[in-house]
This record gives C-alpha cells, structure tokens and sequence, in this order.
C-alpha cells in the first residue's frame, strides 16, 4: 500500500521542545558571557549526562596540538595559544553532537516517517545519533537497514541511469572538512556537473562577489593579529555572543586598550554593551565585566549602505579644510574611480542619507569622528548586511569607506566579514562553488586528470527551482538541515519530494530526512569529534577558519557506532559506484589523508607543500594579495564604486522583517525555547516589533498576531497567531527567529547581485489575529 497522505501542516517546521512553560519576556541587563554562560553550559552538560566527556572535550577544543576544532563558528584560534579557548555555544555544540542516546534500526521500525514528520525538530534531533545507514521503504512508510556496499549502489545506479550530469546536485553545509569538499567537487565534476550549492549561496555570497569586484579577492585580509592592533573596529550586521562568541574576546580587549569599538545593528544585542570572558579567572571570580562597545547605532533594517556613505561624506568633506583626513598617496596609487565616487557622495543629500538610514545626521557624523580620528580601522561585517537585495553594493561601500583612508595593506586595517559556521569558507576554496574560476578547473584537471565542466552550475536558489520543475532528479546533502535552512520553507518542501532520490549524509535525524524524494538514504557519518581510523592510521582533517588560517582537526572520542564512515569514506564510496572505470584512486585516498592533501596542494592556489605547513602551530594562512596591495581586478588597482542608494523604506502599514537565530540554537539546531540574551523564555514563535508599530496596530505584548508576506510576484506567504513582543527596533522594523520564518521567504525573492534569498528584508503586513 502507499504511505499515508502527510497532513497539510506538516508543511510547516516545528521547531522546539514541546510546548511547557509560559512565554516571559524580561529585558537582559546582564554582561555577554560570563556567569550566565557558565550557568547555562553546566545545565545543558548535566541534561545530556555528559559531566565526563563534556568537560574532557572542553580541553581538546580549538587546540593547536592534536585537538579538534570547535564544529561550531569560524573564529580563529587564539594567537596566545589559550587553554580554554572555548565560548558556551561551542560547548553546547559539541556535547549535543557527543550524546549517548542512539538512533538505530528499532527506533525507524517503531516510527514511521509520517509519525515523525509530526514531531518538533528538537525531538528529532534529541533522539541521538544515527547509527547506520537507512533506505526509505514507501510501501511500509518506514527507514530500513541498508549496508553501506548497497546504499553506494543505489547512489551510482540512480546517477548513472539519468539523462544528463545536469540532473543531480550537490550541497554541502559548512562542517565539511577541506579533504572531504576535495574529494566531493571532484566526484561532481568528474560526473560532469558544477551543480555545487553551499550554504555560503544563502549566508556570505555577497561577501564573496563584493570583494572580488572591488578588490580582486573572495575573502578578508584581516587577520586576528590586525584586530589585535586597531584603532577602530565597526561592527555591522554582527550578532557577536550567538554568532561568533570568541569574538567577545577581542572586543574586550580592544575596549580595554582604548580602541573605538562601532557596532550598528538594528537591535542593540548583549555583545555591543559589555562581557565577562570565561577564561579571565580574576574578572570572572571579581564579577568584573569589560565593556565591548564605545557607540551602538541602531540603523534601519538595510540602511547600513546609507549610513556609511554618510561617513564618506563627511570625510570628504573634513578633506577640505584637512588633506590629512583622506589618504590621498594611496587612493592615487592603488585605487581606481575615485573622482566618480566623490562625485556620488556630494550628490547625495544629509536628507537622503537620514532618510534611508534610520539614524540622525549627527549620530552618522559621530561615528565618521571615530573613523577619520582612527590611524588603522578595521570594518567587520555578517548576515545582517549580505541577505539583503543590495548585499553586495553595501559591501562594495564598506571596501569604499576603507579606501578613503588607506585602510588596506597594513596592519590593523581592512575589510573582515565574519563567517557563521566553522569551515564554510574552506569548502568554497577548496573546490564548492558552482561559478568555478577556469584557472581551478584547468589546474584541477592537469592534477588528477579529468575533463571538469566549464559552464556555471546552479546554486541553492536554482537548485530548489530545478527540483521544483523536475530537471534536477538527485540531491546529496552533505551535513547540515537543507529542507529547514532554506527559504520558502512549503516550495522547498515540494521541490524535494519531486526528486527520485534524495541523500542525507548526517550525524542526527532531521527533517530533511522526513522531507525525502522517491527513493531516499540516510547515510550517517563520523563527528568532527570522533577518531577516524584509516589504513594509513588515525586521520586528522583540516579546517579554514574566517580569517583564512588552515589548521588540522583530530578526533578524540570512539566514534558513537562501528558502523559510520567518515565523510571521505562515504564520498569516494558513493563516487566509485557513480564512476566504476574511473582512473581516480578514491580508495587509495581514503586510506591517508595526507595523499588528498597532497592533490590539493597541486590545485588550489595556497595550499603548496600543505602537508607540512599544516602541521605547524596554529597552521598556514593562505595568501591574500590584497592585503599586499596586489589587486587582481580588470584595471590592476582597488576599485570604488559608485551604485545609489536604495530605497529600504518600507510603504505605509508595512514593516522590514528580519530573520536571526536565538541564543540557544545553532543555525537549524534548536536547543531550547529560550533566547537569555534577549530575554525570552518559553517562545519561540514570536516577532520583535517597535512599541509605536504595535501601539499603532492595536497589539499588545504577547498578543497573537497574522504575518503576511507579498513576494516580487504578487503572490503571499502568512504565519499565524505568532506572538509580539516589544523591543528596542527602530520603527518599521521587525524580527523573528529562523527556520521558523523561513517560510515568509518567497524563492523568487532573491538578491540580483548576489542570488541570496533575501533573510534579512522580507517585506510583511502585521495584523492582530481573528
């Protein structure tokens, strides 16, 4: 018989604990960090029973020799080698990632998938670890054993069987090692497909596409020596204590030594007011807090552009009366466009300025005090800026601003978008990018003689789009939680269950493994945590972090069950049933790492002689020519640019919707209902709003409320009876937590620059419910 018909509401993520506890909203006043996190971090270890490995794991973390890397964000290792260079989510991280509970073959013969679709997604992935791998079973409705040698099978035989390389795609979250993403965009190409989304096409796409334009590079050229040393630092989009804790670090210190720390966001979060570093014995034992901001500007949601052109120009015109206040050897030595920029600038008025930016002329004039008063600034920046229509034009400006006071090429100084989730940025140097430069794919091929496709690939959004038409029939997923992480939660859903097989390669259950093709396989891995023994021995991966250090990561805990693989394991697995006459050694490989990396240092540019460069303390940074003022761009030289203002302002009785992660989640893993830092409790499906925005509605706090969404082609997106809660936004903007308002988010609303669903400026219509 068929499986039963899955109820209309499953469409809709649940997310969360089950429901227990009155929702309590109480404004946090308390330092980032500190106590509270070591408040929390002993709570959830004595909830997962891991009061042994837990703190045994704390100490191996983020350790220079023979440690793992924190799965979690991407900040770099500390340069003073600490013994705890930890934060608390990192923490919470990794001991829900080295649970006891297991996930086995009885649990999928005692739930079928329709049953566990109408779990919430903490209950998923509270169950444990997977164990072995499963084959969905449509007549019983159920996940069945399968052994490895037959799930590889089913893998090669569907890609084989397609009309085109073309019909499959293959994604990958940030966790995966850089042996891995090698081995993973070969097996993809030596098919014959650049069909190569990440999450970076959802997160830092932006970042990536700006920089490369304005400066001839994808990445910073910060590193965490140049935080170290700043006079300026400008925080903007940047949620520190939740996205990147051990940021707190630097910011501390930087307040500490008097540098100006600039944080604009349109919510005042607990890391721009002021922490208590954990691994600071004396603060901690002395309740002793450090602030971690000297100005908090809370701009429109995507004003950012408007505010720092109001810096430029009211640096160009401190140039007036001050030559010293613009770095003019430099701009005539190294910058294109300039005369073109400046005359943009004075054409743009204080009032346009204000207008689109939220924020006073003199607030604005402050900070460019800060900035013009600073000899080294250095201008950070994360999702708050990219998942927006016009991401790219305001990093573009960020590049800008830098050039104007020759902030590039020195230390202390240039441009440093933080990156979310540990290792995305090494996925996208090591090979995942479905616009592939030609110079990677004609090194790829002289490497390990293949013939790569040169034309682009799709990325997240035309994956989706390609499910959803039927021309993409496969999609592998390597990590993460695909059908919650992208947007348009319902057509996501839809497009997946076009496919003829889907394949999860993951550590827990999750919902993208209840929201399945035809034919479907969960195929569990190793964790960043665990041993992984090879022929060759005990195997180390390596990881990038956000400011372009490559360092090794080596397991230190048996692995949860005899039966997982690691992910180059499963990758050449999958890839050897794909391609039976392949010239390509994917077992040899697997048997040491260090031959992978031995490739990898003949193709990707700054990898050579990597296996030994990677073993040394702290590891290798990859070269960044700009950061020698060496510009790979079409005129040789950094490039200005001029693109308007746009217009964010919303229209009457509309408000800007931005989506964020609580506190206790980490991207699509939700650890609980509350958010300490912005002190909730007990609630998740909420939206931030302005006092006057509700006043002017009729809406109270906790009042239940209708969010409607209209998308670029008319048609809507509603969520109902969510729950308002004042906060400090500016007016006509709003916030709630994702995956949950995912769903707001039409596929066709995506950025023209950059391709990046627009997370961050969903336009919506707010309502009391009926």
């Amino acid at each position: 018989m068929n499986a039963p018909e899955e109820d209309p509401g499953a469409l809709e993520p649940r997310i969360g604990p089950a429901p227990g506890g009155k929702p309590e909203s109480r404004p946090y006043h308390h330092p980032a960090a500190g106590w509270g996190a070591a408040k929390s971090v002993t709570k959830f270890l004595v909830r997962e029973r891991e009061l042994v490995d837990g703190p045994r794991a704390i100490v191996r973390m983020n350790h220079e020799n023979g440690g793992f890397d924190c799965p979690g964000c991407a900040w770099p290792d500390d340069l003073k080698g600490l013994k705890l260079d930890i934060c608390e989510n990192g923490i919470k991280h990794v001991t829900w990632e080295m649970t006891r509970k297991r996930v086995g073959r009885e649990f999928f013969a005692a739930h079928s998938v329709s049953e566990l679709s109408r779990w919430s997604d903490f209950e998923l992935e509270d169950q444990g670890r997977l164990t072995e791998p499963m084959v969905y079973d449509p007549e019983s409705d159920h996940y069945e054993p399968i052994s490895w040698k037959d799930a590889f099978e089913l893998v090669g035989r569907t890609l084989r069987e397609l009309d085109s390389p073309h019909q499959a795609s293959f994604y990958t979250s940030g966790r995966l090692g850089n042996e891995a993403t090698f081995l993973y965009q070969l097996w993809a190409r030596e098919l014959g497909t650049n069909n190569l989304p990440d999450c970076s096409n959802m997160c830092h796409e932006a970042s990536g596409r700006a920089l490369q334009a304005a400066l001839g590079t994808g990445k910073g050229t910060c590193d965490l020596k140049d935080w170290e040393s700043a006079d300026a630092l400008f925080i903007m989009g940047v949620n520190a204590a939740s996205n990147a804790p051990r940021m707190l670090t630097a910011l501390a210190e930087a307040c500490h030594r008097g540098a100006q720390v600039v944080h604009v966001n349109p919510l005042v979060e607990a890391a721009a007011t002021r922490t208590i570093i954990p691994h600071d014995v004396m603060d901690m034992a002395l309740f002793k807090s450090t602030p971690t901001s000297t100005l908090n500007l809370q701009v429109r949601i995507g004003g950012d552009m408007a505010f720092l052109r109001g810096i430029a120009k009211a640096v160009l015109k401190e140039a007036e009366t001050d030559p010293k206040a613009l770095d003019a050897e430099f701009i005539d030595r190294y910058t294109e466009g300039f005369e073109a920029y400046r005359a943009v600038c004075e054409e743009t008025t204080w009032d346009e300025i204000e207008h689109q930016s939220g924020l006073s002329r003199d607030a604005i004039l402050k900070a460019a005090r800060v900035y013009s008063e600073a000899d080294r600034s250095i201008i950070s920046w994360c999702l708050g800026i990219t998942q927006h229509d016009h991401g790219v034009d305001t990093i573009r400006e960020i590049v800008n601003v830098l050039l104007l006071r020759g902030n590039l090429g020195r230390e202390g100084a240039g441009p440093s978008p933080v990156r979310g989730h540990s290792n995305v940025q090494g996925n996208r140097t090591c090979g995942i990018d479905h616009r592939p430069p030609p110079e990677f794919l004609d090194r790829l091929a002289d490497a390990c003689g293949i013939e790569p496709p040169r034309e682009h690939g799709l990325d997240t959004v035309g994956t989706i789009r390609a499910m959803h038409q039927g021309d993409v029939k496969v999609f592998v997923g390597m990590g993460g939680n695909f059908a919650l992480a992208a947007p348009d939660t319902a057509y996501t859903y839809e497009a997946l269950r076009t496919c003829e097989l889907t394949v999860q390669v993951s550590t827990k259950l999750n919902r993208s493994h209840l929201v399945h093709g035809r034919k479907a396989l969960i195929l569990p891995c190793l964790g960043r945590t665990e041993k992984d023994h090879q022929r060759g021995g005990l195997q180390s991966t390596s990881v990038e972090d956000s400011m372009s250090m490559v360092h090794l990561s080596v397991g230190m805990k048996r692995p949860a069950s005899r039966h997982l693989l690691s992910e180059p394991a499963i990758i050449a697995g999958m890839a050897r049933a794909t391609l039976p006459g392949s010239d390509t050694p994917w077992e040899w490989y697997v048997e040491d790492y260090d031959r992978i990396r031995d490739s990898m240092a003949q193709v990707i540019e700054g990898f050579e002689d990597c296996n030994r460069r990677v073993r040394l303390p702290l590891g290798f940074r990859i070269r960044q020519p700009a950061r020698e003022l060496v510009f790979l761009t079409p005129s040789g030289r950094a490039e200005f640019s001029t693109a308007p203002l746009p217009d964010v302002v919303p229209a009457p009785g509309t408000l800007s919707l931005g989506t964020m992660r609580s506190h206790d989640q980490w991207n699509t893993t939700i650890y609980s209902d509350n958010d300490r830092y912005r002190g909730i409790k007990n609630l998740r499906t909420l939206v931030f709003m302005n006092k006057d925005d509700m006043r002017e509605r009729g809406v109270g706090e906790f009042d239940p409320v209708d969010i409607t969404s209209t998308a670029r082609d008319g048609s809507s997106r509603r969520v109902e009876r969510y729950l308002a809660v004042p906060y400090d936004i500016p007016r006509g903007c709003a916030a709630g937590y994702m995956p949950e308002m995912n769903v707001l988010c039409a596929l066709v609303d995506y950025s023209t620059q950059s391709d990046q669903p627009l997370m961050k400026h969903v336009k919506v219509i707010i309502t009391p419910s009926g």
